[in-house]
């Protein structure tokens, strides 16, 4: 197994290694450098949605997506999908998955199906870097705070996505989604402190309304997306990424219009989240 880092804080490739059969030591080392890196890149794997399903249960517990159309052969598996003729495409946006759960999912492992001849790259940002390089001042200001997740202003049959060409495709629900989280959590294996806020999915401090919170909150998303956090997956047939959604933001880029892309994704399931 050989590993290169993508970027200074972000993101490892792994390769000389096998998704399908890998179990064991091999796996728990593995996880132990997405928990890390944040996003592990593993290249020119030959990964059916079986050998998709398998591995999952190999690393633990599947979640089950409440929003995006399964595959009837295999429901554990999200098909997140733009075709040639939409505009608008599925995670378009910087977020950090299911943090709108009591307990969020722990991760994804997301496989490219099919892919545009160009674009479609995937950013992650990590959270651990972005908490580290904060001022002394701004860590003393979050220390303790807590705030409020929820995915009702993009999932809901009136929310954001009911409102553009992926509208049709998502299964929209009425289920009033909310969790409550501390700014700064403490990850569940390495330790490492987080920045657990988000642009897609966090909407106020605990204590505070919606135009009280935004000031401090784009400060902390503003420096949480900055360049030297972040890596960038230009992705190729056999290309799988598994990310941990505790450590890292992620966004997929929509620069390939008239193009289809189609990617399957599992998502894994989380711990209770803890400062």
């Amino acid at each position: 197994m050989k590993t290169t880092p993508m970027a200074s804080h972000c993101g490892v490739e792994i390769s000389d290694v096998s998704l399908a059969g890998l179990d064991g030591a091999d796996l728990d080392e593995v996880r132990d450098l997405i928990y890390r890196h944040g996003v592990a890149i593993f290249r020119d794997q030959d990964f059916s949605p079986d050998d998709h399903i398998a591995f999952a249960k190999r690393w633990g517990g599947i979640d089950i997506n409440n929003y995006f159309p399964l595959t009837d052969e295999h429901p554990e598996i999200a098909v997140v999908r733009k075709s040639e003729d939409q505009t608008t495409n599925i995670g378009g946006g910087w977020h950090t998955d299911h943090s709108y759960d009591q307990v969020p999912a722990m991760g994804s492992i997301l496989v490219a199906r099919t892919l545009p001849p160009k674009g479609g790259d995937t950013l992650w940002a990590h959270m651990g870097a972005a908490y580290e390089s904060l001022s002394d001042e701004m860590k003393e200001r979050i220390e303790g705070l807590e705030a409020f997740h929820t995915a009702d202003h993009i999932y809901a049959p009136d929310g954001l996505y009911a409102q553009t060409d992926q509208g049709k495709e998502l299964r929209g629900q009425d289920l009033e989604t909310g969790a409550t989280h501390p700014v700064v959590i403490r990850h569940p294996h390495t330790g490492q402190k987080l920045l657990y806020v988000n642009p897609g999915f966090t909407m106020h401090f605990v204590g505070m309304s919606r135009e009280e919170s935004l000031p401090l909150l784009r400060e902390l998303f503003d420096h949480a997306m900055k360049l030297e956090h972040q890596c960038r997956v230009e992705w190729e047939p056999g290309t799988v990424a598994i990310w941990d959604n505790r450590t890292t933001w992620h966004y997929a880029m929509n620069d390939y219009q008239g193009y289809a892309r189609e990617m399957h994704r599992i998502t894994l399931s989380g711990e209770a989240l803890a400062a």
